[in-house]
């Protein structure tokens, strides 16, 4: 047998229903659904889903013997653009005799909405003079309606932006150019569009908005001077203060850069003396009495500015200030030595100086001062400097004024001259040294010569020798002075013997006659033949025949004693002081006895003098006081030998005052 064929189950299938949102017709059937397994007892049909027993409730209904579907609200397809259901089908016993099913409702857009503006005023920049095709801004509008159709298709357009027409939109994107050129701030500074959008294309639902757009301003316009001249006055010697304003206007915006003007002198004032600066709040020019830099004009106006200046009293001025002048020193009083003059700048008035009587201070520099008889009397102060010049108006003075020297030749020998001078350079040093021409005898045994030369041996004891000392100023300055030199005994090594030291320096500074005294007082202590030994000092002649001296050099050191027995100021000079060279026969007989007697161990101790035997006839020599006849104890000061001990005790009475 064969099997009988199966019917394939067929499942029901519902196509999408459309409805068009607002519709107003209520209840509206949308469609009636049938099952084909329909019972004799009938079919009960059911519906659920959004919109039926889920919010929205109730909109959709069924009846559900007829299976007819109903609308029962209106549609907004903004807020629900379609609806998906289930559908059932029961016996009525509650059996499903189908399977669910899909309801789709689908609502279909109706242009029930208006394109909205993002906002309600759009604001835009251009500069002013912008070229034709500048963009400015873009205006942007919505809809709510389905994009996929005309409801949705905007258009943009400019309704309202005056009669120029400097501008023009795009229809589409919304984005606003210029249209023309000319666009002028100070013209129009602000131009106010109303655009609008539309659905449909153009043809559909439509808004408005403002669209706002400001000219930004550019120095497209000169100032410009509200007269063409300016009248103001001014005192004269006025400084650092303002004269008076010149007004201008520019068209340009107020407060900008390209409205604030820059002020430039262009002729007129030469020398500088006046500056013209701008007041940032009214850009006006602000003429000032002062000098400055001037910068290279741009865009500019013109206008003159006459200033006059009023005549004031100005105070005097000393040209030359401070001036400076010297005058010798010790010039008389009452001598005039210069001139000093002020003049009064105001040359249209007839003015007279008066100086101020008192006396210039007593310093230089000084301070002369002139004074002006105009109301209220103005003066001016000059600085005077006075230089007090040097002249040689003192001569030099020897230094020191005694001195020792070792009378043996190539063992000093020499006695080193300095001098001091009040006077400064060049009226002081170098300084020259001679024998006082006054005393040509001295000559004979003394020479004054620089370090170089030869010295020979004189006799031992004090000389007081006349010196003529110039200074080297113009004209120069000279003076005879009086040197005391010990000539002392001469020890191996070049100094003087400390015997004869102190017997040196006691004669030092005294007469000829003080000299021999002081032997004669020396002799007395002496055991041995009293007889007068005093032997010439100034190398004329033999006749020495007594050579039992006693060397009296150990009683004086040079650097320990000074004339009266203090530290000497030792200050050498270029000159150097030494005996004359002997005859070539050899040394003296006189030195042969002081050379023995220094060897010799058993004469006295050093601080006794050894005494002169008999001198011999037929010297030649001259008394002692042929060396310098003309100088008297008068001129010597002896309160010193009392400081010299009990041995010159005597001498001092006798001497001392």
């Amino acid at each position: 047998w064969h099997e009988a064929p199966r019917r394939v189950k067929r499942a029901w299938v519902i196509p999408p229903i459309s409805v068009s949102e607002n519709h107003k017709r209520i209840p509206h059937l949308l469609v009636q659904i049938k099952s084909d397994k329909q019972q004799p007892g009938g079919v009960i049909y059911s519906i659920k889903g959004p919109g039926v027993d889920e919010e929205p409730l109730g909109i959709f209904s069924i009846d559900k013997f007829s299976g007819k579907v109903f609308l029962n609200a209106m549609l907004d397809r903004e807020e629900n653009d379609r609806y998906r259901l289930r559908a059932f089908a029961l016996d009525l016993g509650g059996v499903t005799l189908e399977d669910p099913t899909d309801l789709e409702i689908i609502v279909v857009d109706q242009n029930d909405n208006r394109p909205l503006f993002r906002q309600d005023v759009f604001t835009g920049r251009v500069v002013e003079g912008a070229e034709p095709g500048t963009c400015v801004m873009t205006v942007d509008a919505t809809d709510a309606d389905d994009p996929d159709t005309d409801n949705a298709a905007l258009r943009y357009s400019i309704l309202d932006q005056g009669a120029a027409g400097m501008f023009s939109i795009n229809a589409t994107t919304g984005e606003i150019c210029t249209a023309r050129p000319g666009l002028d701030r100070e013209t129009m500074g602000v131009y106010n569009l109303t655009v609008q959008a539309a659905d449909m294309s153009g043809d559909g639902l439509t808004t408005t908005a403002m669209a706002v757009i400001y000219l930004e301003d550019i120095n497209d316009n000169p100032p410009e001077f509200t007269k063409e001249e300016f009248s103001m006055e001014v005192d004269e010697q006025a400084a650092g203060v303002d004269v008076g304003k010149v007004f201008v206007h520019d068209k340009d915006l107020a407060g900008s850069p390209s409205w604030l003007a820059k002020f430039t002198i262009l002729e007129g004032d030469p020398e500088g003396a006046f500056a013209i600066r701008t007041d940032p709040h009214t850009n006006d020019g602000v003429l000032s009495v002062v000098k400055v830099g001037t910068g290279q004009p741009g865009d500019t106006g013109v206008a003159t500015v006459r200033v006059r200046v009023r005549d004031v009293n100005e105070a005097p001025v000393f040209r030359e200030n401070p001036r400076r002048i010297s005058v010798l020193e010790g010039t008389p009083p009452g001598t005039p030595i210069t001139t000093y003059t002020a003049s009064d700048p105001d040359t249209h008035q007839i003015q007279t100086l008066t100086r101020p009587r008192r006396p210039l201070a007593p310093a230089a520099p000084t301070d002369p001062s002139a004074l002006s008889p105009a109301e209220p009397p103005l003066s001016a102060t000059g600085t005077l400097s006075i230089e007090i010049l040097e002249v040689n108006d003192h001569a030099p003075q020897l230094q020191p004024p005694a001195g020792v020297l070792c009378g043996r030749p190539g063992r000093g020998g020499t006695l080193l001259l300095g001098a001091t001078d009040d006077d400064r350079p060049p009226h002081g040093a170098p300084f020259h040294f001679q024998l006082s021409p006054q005393h040509p005898q001295l000559a004979r045994n003394w020479s004054i010569a620089r370090f170089n030369g030869e010295v020979a041996e004189l006799p031992d004891g004090p000389y007081s020798l006349p010196l003529l000392l110039r200074d080297s100023g113009t004209p120069p300055r000279e003076q005879q002075q009086l040197l005391n030199v010990s000539v002392c005994h001469c020890g191996r090594d070049g100094t003087c013997l400390d015997g004869t030291l102190a017997a040196a320096t006691a004669g030092a500074g005294i007469t000829l006659g003080a000299l021999i005294i002081i032997l004669g007082g020396l002799l007395q202590r002496s055991r041995d033949d009293m007889r007068d030994n005093v032997l010439n000092y100034d190398e004329q002649g033999g006749g020495e025949e007594d050579q039992d001296a006693y060397d009296i050099n150990q009683l004086r050191h040079p650097e320990l004693f000074s004339l009266r027995g203090k530290p000497p100021l030792r200050r050498p000079g270029p000159f150097a002081l030494r005996p004359p060279r002997p005859a070539a026969d050899g040394d003296p007989p006189s030195l042969q006895g002081l050379e023995a007697a220094d060897s010799d161990p058993s004469v006295p101790p050093y601080d006794t003098a050894l005494i002169y035997d008999y001198e011999g006839s037929g010297s030649v020599a001259s008394p002692l006081s042929s060396i310098v006849s003309s100088l008297t104890d008068e001129d010597q000061d002896y309160d010193y030998l009392s400081e010299w001990g009990p041995r010159f005790r005597r001498l001092a009475d006798l001497y001392g005052h």
